[in-house]
């Protein structure tokens, strides 16, 4: 007969339905549902403390108040949130160095061969990588090559980041290796008697369980997510600028007409002159700040005197500080007013370099906006594209009576991209053949990225999420609550009682939900202590063989998709997806029952029973 739960185990249980709830239904935002879920655990533990055991005599003694307090907020210094704020940092490095630029470049042909193509190719890299290397350094190398994706056009990262991540989990999934849950479960049904189960053992099933839920998360879960993309007015405007070739660039020497196809997207020439091109001749074209940028880079050219702009290198790098590219308005107060960039002194004056002007809503062919040599003349209104110093920039814009607008991008400190590239594969690598835990390997990354100057420490907050960083603390807790008080355990008793009668499809899938739901709610190590014994007694009383039972568990402990709080990978592309608590219920909630119930009936085809 089973027996009532104990206060604690029904408080904590309550607890977790009461989180669950606050976050579904959306009213409050998850900050302040995770504090309040800190704040009610460490009340209630200070005034009703868990009774602990006394190992010397076995028996229940009254706890501490200051033990339920470690518990509650135990969650701020544990080291799953050191290392998904640490993974943060280093992703931020590699996204500041331009590091993963030609990485992107390569998905981004892909994606515009097909977007749909392009995703497939991505779900399958995630899930074959995931297989052999740990998923949380597969997805901290995918998420700001998706980022950088979505900047240029291709799939919303709302979209895309999801399916990585569940196709990341099912490939950490087929393997004993795959994920330090597999080998948590393998090593507990070993102590209990098992034999050890070899690295492919299973991955037969779960290969055939993925291609069931490929389609699912190829074509049916972006559909279910919203674009967390919006109209960014900044990067549409088209900015009219003279570039300079470069002696390497490949239209020197070249006739333009002939090199039509090679020409970077979404860049217009005006007024294109005949016959060969020479090294520094300027040409006038316009686009977006994104298509300028191409075109300097895949034309080998400059938007500005080469002087300027290796005299902004000079000062950033003599003061440590960061370039900026900045869109300033041009106001009726403005000295510059009828001037063209060429006889307004602003490089003479500043060191800053104008790389672009947008004219809104005038039309630029009008003779009276030019000046005799062709260049534009500035009017009210126009916007310049400028880059700089943020000192600089601001004496610019105050002295010439500019409204600078907001939105300032860093330019990218390429010069350290390899070594912010040299930092991620070094935590990757001691992370992937085990030299290190994740742990320790993405902290020494993120110190690395600190002390080689990749990341400024002083703009740390950028990569952080507060909201990742409280959900994570708060998470923490109640998986320790729902462990501690004995809520876990109880529950694994009372499922056990009803399964005495059920066919073997049933019985596995029964656990396999079970110990979904529990990954879901309090974590993968507490579902894989509780879930694993449990399935051997249940094994014995049924007169199944263990192994298949201990498989439901292995794999119920990875259908960790329904919660952000089910797993670090789920935190992580929360921020940059701009995921809410309902997007992993609507879309994680189909996969785990696609996943339940495949591959409960491959367990029972499988062995035989």
């Amino acid at each position: 007969m089973l027996e009532l739960p104990s206060y604690h185990a029904m408080a904590a249980m309550i607890v977790t339905i009461g989180m669950f709830v606050g976050f579904v239904r959306g009213r409050m935002s998850i900050e302040i549902v995770s504090l309040l879920t800190i704040a009610v655990i460490a009340v209630g533990l200070y005034f009703f403390p868990i009774p602990a055991i006394n190992p010397d005599t076995g028996l229940l003694e009254e706890g501490s108040p200051t033990d339920g307090l470690a518990l509650a907020f135990g969650g701020f210094g544990h080291y799953a949130l050191i290392t998904i704020c640490a993974l943060m940092i280093m992703g931020r490095g590699l996204v500041v160095t331009g590091a993963l630029e030609p990485s992107a470049r390569v998905l981004e042909r892909v994606f515009k061969f097909n977007l749909q193509f392009g995703l497939l190719v991505s779900l399958l890299i995630a899930l074959i990588l995931s297989m052999f290397v740990n998923n949380t350094p597969v997805l901290v190398l995918m998420i700001p090559i998706f980022a950088a994706l979505a900047q240029r056009g291709a799939m919303a990262t709302s979209k895309t980041l999801m399916p990585l991540n569940a196709a990341s989990l099912i490939g950490g999934l087929a393997t004993t290796i795959g994920t330090s849950t597999n080998i948590l479960v393998v090593s507990i049904a070993v102590d209990l008697g098992m034999r050890e189960m070899g690295v492919f053992d299973f991955t037969p099933i779960v290969l055939l369980a993925a291609l069931v839920a490929l389609p699912y998360m190829w074509l049916v879960m972006p559909r279910l997510l919203k674009d967390n993309r919006t109209e960014d007015e900044v990067m549409e405007r088209q900015f009219h600028t003279r570039l300079r070739l470069g002696n390497q660039s490949i239209l020197a020497g070249a006739e333009l007409a002939l090199l039509q196809e090679k020409l970077p997207k979404g860049i217009h020439f005006h007024n294109p002159p005949s016959g060969e091109l020479q090294p520094q001749q300027r040409l006038h074209i316009s686009g977006s700040h994104e298509a300028l940028e191409d075109a300097v880079r895949e034309l080998k050219g400059e938007l500005a005197p080469s002087w300027v702009l290796d005299r902004i290198k000079r000062i950033s790098s003599n003061k440590g500080e960061d370039v900026l590219v900045v869109e300033m308005t041009v106001t009726a107060d403005s000295r510059l007013l009828t001037r063209t960039l060429s006889s307004s002194g602003i490089a003479d004056l500043y060191s800053v370099a104008v790389l672009g002007i947008h004219r809104p809503n005038r039309l630029m062919g009008e003779k009276d906006q030019y000046s005799g040599g062709g260049d534009l003349r500035i009017a009210e209104g126009d916007v310049l594209l400028v880059t700089g110093l943020q000192e600089d920039l601001q004496d610019f814009a105050r002295a010439d009576s500019l409204l600078m607008l907001e939105g300032a991008r860093e330019v990218p400190r390429r010069s350290k991209a390899l070594l912010a590239a040299a930092i991620m594969g070094f935590s990757v690598i001691t992370a992937a053949v085990g030299i290190f835990p994740i742990a320790i390997s993405a902290l020494a990354g993120a110190i690395l990225m600190f002390v080689t100057g990749c990341v400024k420490f002083d703009r740390v907050g950028r990569a952080l999420s507060g909201q990742v960083i409280v959900l994570v603390a708060a998470s923490i807790a109640i998986g320790r609550v729902i462990d501690e008080s004995g809520a876990a355990d109880w529950l694994g008793q009372a499922m056990s009682l009803g399964l005495a009668f059920l066919p073997p499809a049933l019985v596995l899938g029964a656990i396999m939900t079970f110990v979904a739901v529990l990954t879901n709610f309090a974590s993968n190590a507490t579902a894989a202590t509780v879930g694993t014994p449990i399935a051997f007694s249940i094994a014995s009383e049924l007169g199944l063989p263990p192994e298949p039972l201990v498989l439901a568990v292995l794999f119920g402990c990875n259908l960790c998709y329904a919660t952000p709080i089910a797993y670090q990978t789920n935190m992580l592309i929360m921020a940059e997806g701009q995921y809410e608590f309902v997007d992993y219920i609507r879309t994680g909630v189909p996969l785990v029952v696609l996943m339940v119930t495949t591959l409960s009936v491959l367990l029972v085809l499988f062995y035989g029973l």
